[in-house]
Parts: C-alpha cells; structure tokens; sequence
C-alpha cells in the first residue's frame, strides 16, 4: 500500500516563528549529563535547589494548613483580598510605596504579569524598547506582536541602561522594559541614573498629544528585596513621583523566600491599567492557587518574622555571591583572562572568560564562544548561561552565575576547577 505524505500543520506566524527559552534548552542539556553521573556544577538556571534554599517554615506551615482547611476552589480574578492588602501594606513598609489593594493584582508568579502588562499595553506594530542582557523581554515582544528595540549595554556601566543610550529611541515607543536587580547580571540601577530615565519618560509624556498612547515603563523589581552592602534598591514612582502613571511594577515571592514553584507574584500600577490586565488573565486563568494566597496573606502579615527571613535570605545569597567574586577576582590578579563585576543584587554573578584563541591540552583550539562554553562545562565542570541568550552578541564573552543551588561548601571547589582548567590553556 502507498504511504500518504504526511500533512504539515498549519500555525499561527506568532507560534511558527516563537523560538524556545534558550536557558531552558541548556539546563536541560546539563541535567541529562548529571543524570549520565558526570560531575557538574549547575549554575544556569535561576532558580533555588530546596535542599539549599528551603522556603520559610512559617510560610511552609501556612501552605499546608490551608490546604487542610479547604482553600481549594477557585480565588478571585484579582487575587485574594487579603493578599492584596498584606501585599499593600508590605509595599508601604518596605519600600515605602502607597499602593491601595485594588492597584494590585495576584498572578501565578509573575510571568502572567509580565504577559498581562505586554498585552494590556501594545499594540501590533508597536515597538518596545529594551536594553540587553535582559531576560525574555524578546519573547514578550514576539507573544504581543511588538516591535522591539534591543539596545546594547555596556559593562562599564554595570550593563544598566543610561539616559544617552536611550534618549534617540524613546519617540514613537510604547513601552520602555527595565530591570532591577537585573536578571542576569546581578547590578542595579543606581537612583541618579533612573531618575534621569524618569525624566525622558516624563519629557516624552509631556511632548504627546491627548489622543497619543503615553509612553508606559514595566519596572520588573522582583529581586528588589535582594541587594547588598551600600546598594540600595530605586524605583521610578519614588524618585518621581510624576511616573505613578506611567509605571507598571512586576514583583512577588519568588525570589525573596526562595518561593519560585509556591507561583505568588504580583503586580501594581494606575488601577485603570491594572483592571484590563485582571480582564485578560481572567481568561487566561493565570491567578495564584488559593491556598497559597491565603498563606502568603498570613505570612506576610507578621512583619518581624518576614523581616528576619529576609536578612537570612539576603545573607545566605550574598555569602555565596562574594566568596565567587573574590576567588575570579584573585584569578584576575594572577593574570587569568578573567573579569568579574561586582554583586549588587539578585543571585546573580556577572563574569567574562575571554578564551577565544587559546589552545586546551589536548590541542583544541577555542575559536568560538561555543568553544568557550563546552570547554568551561567539559573540563572547568562549570554549567553557566552566556550573555547571547539574554541578547547580546554572539562574540560577548561575559556569563551569568546563578548561585541558587550552590551550598556553601561548593564554592571552593568551583573556583578550584575553573583555575584549574585554565591552568592548562596556552
């Protein structure tokens, strides 16, 4: 009998042209090497091992007895109101931000915010700007069937965005995307160099007509409780307060109790905005499980408790964080091809192999990026993402560390094995 060819299927343009999570495909390619038993230590994906990182016992103990007492069926569209209030009053402690509950809304992580914000705000054909490295804010675009603007960054500058770079593209933009704590580099944005973007923003409002879509910011601060030394965290609606219109905060639990798979994010910003974004993830159905939000309202409610989780947390990271720093930075001093920018935030470290040229023991040359990565996982046993995947060039020789699975007792090691595998390249 003859075989009938098969039939391509068709798509949408969108979901043809959607490219996958190129950190997700690393991780992937890692774990089934330490699932082959080989040593590696896995320092891509930014997350937390549990074993490491467990979430707060308190929280943990609100989560079960939820559970226990029923909270089952399905939250509200907007979130639980209680969460919203914790979440409010939180925000008013903490970073002194006076956001009522209903400029707040309660999402499952804050992925669907981000999404949420996208949708609410552009418009095919509309173009969003954004500086790389920078996590996703590609994807986004592509999803909301924008046109985007990356604009590259330099490590002088902490690979934080600055006025000049972004003062020429800023006229006809809909949506301008920042970060801070930047995912992947671990900087900041430091209050003069935001307050100066504010400032544009406002100038450009100013500058468009009544009839004209404003020039919005998504301000993603969702490692903001995570800084350390003098570094303090900046937001746009403090240092203007003008910007309260035009600002649309991504935040949530993930990253400051080590919370990630508990899915409790959240968003703030003018309620008007904030009520479409609730329309579409109603229909999307993206909300936080109940009991999770009725645990988070509990936990976050007894301020000293949060407060001394969070010095733990912040401890526990920046420990790890500064131990790497200083070991790259004592291989810089002994003449290894190494940079290392210092941590500010996050869990995040920022360091450049400029291995290009060199020659391994084996007599492989190192011509590609590609090269570099394969030789640091190969013979350093160090998995680490590169800038390309956050958008930078190809030829960019700077990687993100994320420490959220390394215990203490691994750092040494870490830093052994990478000296050591450069030790041998001539």
């Amino acid at each position: 009998m003859e075989t009938m060819p098969a039939k391509t299927l068709k798509v949408s343009k969108m979901a043809e042209t959607l490219i996958g999570s190129e950190i997700i495909k690393l991780a992937g390619e890692v774990k089934a090497r330490m699932a082959r038993g080989e040593e590696v230590y896995n320092l891509t994906i930014g997350d937390f091992d549990p074993k490491v990182f467990p979430i707060p016992e308190g929280l943990l103990n609100d989560i079960v007895q939820a559970y226990r007492n029923g909270e089952t069926n399905y939250p509200p569209a907007n979130g639980m109101a209680p969460l919203r209030e914790a979440v409010s009053a939180f925000l008013l402690r903490r970073q002194g931000l006076a956001y009522d509950p209903e400029s707040i809304l309660i999402s499952g992580g804050a992925r669907p915010i981000i999404y949420a914000i996208y949708s609410t705000l552009v418009d095919a054909g509309d173009r969003i700007v954004y500086p790389v490295p920078s996590w996703n804010n590609n994807h986004y675009t592509h999803l909301s069937q924008g046109r985007g603007l990356a604009l590259q960054t330099r490590p002088e500058d902490g690979f934080m965005p600055t006025a000049a770079l972004l003062e020429p593209h800023l006229k006809g933009t809909s949506l301008l995307a920042l970060c801070s704590p930047l995912n992947p580099t671990g900087t900041t944005l430091k209050p003069q160099a935001l307050a100066e973007i504010c400032d544009l923003v406002l100038a450009e409002n100013a500058r468009r007509g009544p009839d004209e879509k404003p020039l919005y910011m998504i301000y993603d601060q969702i490692y903001w409780t995570l800084t350390f030394g003098q570094t303090e965290h900046a937001d746009p609606v403090t240092l203007r307060p003008e910007m309260r219109d035009y600002t649309l905060f991504v935040d949530g639990m993930s990253k400051a109790f080590a919370a990630t798979g508990v899915r409790v994010g959240w968003g703030f910003g003018p309620p008007a905005i904030i009520a479409k974004m609730r329309a579409i993830l109603s229909h999307v159905g993206a909300w936080a499980p109940k009991a999770e939000q009725v645990a988070s309202a509990h936990y976050l409610n007894r301020n000293q408790e949060v407060d001394r989780d969070i010095d733990a947390m912040k401890a526990e990271v920046e420990a790890r964080l500064v131990g790497l720093y200083e070991g790259f930075n004592n291989m810089t001093a002994a003449g290894f091809p190494v940079r290392v920018i210092a941590p500010e935030g996050a869990i995040y470290l920022t360091v450049s192999f400029d291995l290009r040229g060199k020659t391994t023991a084996s007599g492989k040359v190192l011509e590609t990026m590609g090269d570099v990565t394969q030789f640091l996982l190969e013979e350093a046993k160090l998995a680490i993402v590169p800038f390309t995947a956050f958008g930078s060039p190809s030829d960019s020789p700077w990687y993100r560390l994320s420490v959220g699975t390394v215990r203490h007792e691994e750092v040494g090691k870490i830093l052994a094995h990478v000296e050591k595998a450069l030790a041998q390249l001539r």
